[in-house]
């Protein structure tokens, strides 16, 4: 009560020398009016340090590199450290552990200079949307794989099998080594090559050079398909070892 009678008492002297000044201000000074206030320009949001990190920048450079022989389109996003910017990496040299592949939730490992050299990590996550094949239908054990087998579908390569077959040639001349259910991702771990030549099959056995060819024939001396090493017994019992070329040849490596 005596808080409002002093407003009161306030707002009535004011009134009494409205005939001499104008009372607007005045009385507009009494009034209880909320008070806003705006961030300055130094308090405005501002962008990560992260964004221009040396750091941040050679790794996602890298990845670019790593990722440039891949099929499909790749994606990277480099995960700023937890907490803000890390301390100065003077020429970040980055490389990947061991055995680490280049895509999905990968750990960069970054090499600093300076006087006192050290070495920090960076989170990434690369992805990599690229053309897979899948078995169109179910498929028996050695049975040999066509085009018609054969269904593709599109996807990030990061969480598929690491063998998986992003390119038809893969399994060209290729047979099932077990049994592959229909819709399951083809990999080159479930296929193997069919045999060119067997075990006791006479064979032509050739030396290749720039202008000559010798020919002569032998005996294979176990299973193979294309492409792989194989021995060979000549008529003159010596044993070579040579390439598969196809089911009739070998050629001898020099």
């Amino acid at each position: 009560m005596f808080r409002t009678h002093r407003s009161a008492s306030r707002r009535l002297a004011l009134l009494a020398l409205c005939a001499a000044l104008p009372c607007t201000a005045a009385l507009a000074a009494t009034a209880t009016t909320p008070v806003t206030t705006s961030a300055s320009p130094s308090q405005a949001a501002q962008p990560s340090p992260f964004t221009d990190d040396p750091v941040r920048v050679a790794v996602e450079q890298f990845l670019l590199r790593e990722t440039a022989g891949l099929p499909g389109k790749a994606s990277i996003q480099v995960v700023p450290p937890s907490g803000g910017r890390a301390r100065e990496c003077v020429a970040p040299q980055p490389f990947l552990p061991g055995g680490a592949a280049a895509w999905g939730r990968v750990s960069v490992g970054v090499r600093c200079g300076g006087e006192r050299p050290w070495t920090r990590y960076v989170q990434a996550r690369v992805s990599v949307v690229a053309d897979y094949y899948v078995a169109a239908h179910a498929l028996a054990p050695g049975q040999p794989i066509g085009p018609a087998d054969l269904e593709r579908r599109e996807g990030d390569l990061a969480g598929l099998p690491r063998a998986v077959v992003t390119d038809p040639a893969q399994l060209e001349g290729a047979v099932t080594a077990n049994r592959i259910a229909a819709g399951s991702p083809l990999r080159m771990d479930m296929v193997r090559k069919a045999i060119a030549v067997k075990q006791g099959q006479m064979v032509a056995v050739t030396i290749e050079g720039e202008a000559f060819q010798i020919r002569s024939e032998g005996k294979i001396l176990a299973d193979a398909a294309p492409g792989n090493t194989v021995q060979v017994r000549l008529k003159s019992g010596q044993v070579v070892n040579g390439l598969v070329r196809d089911a009739d040849t070998v050629v001898l490596q020099q």
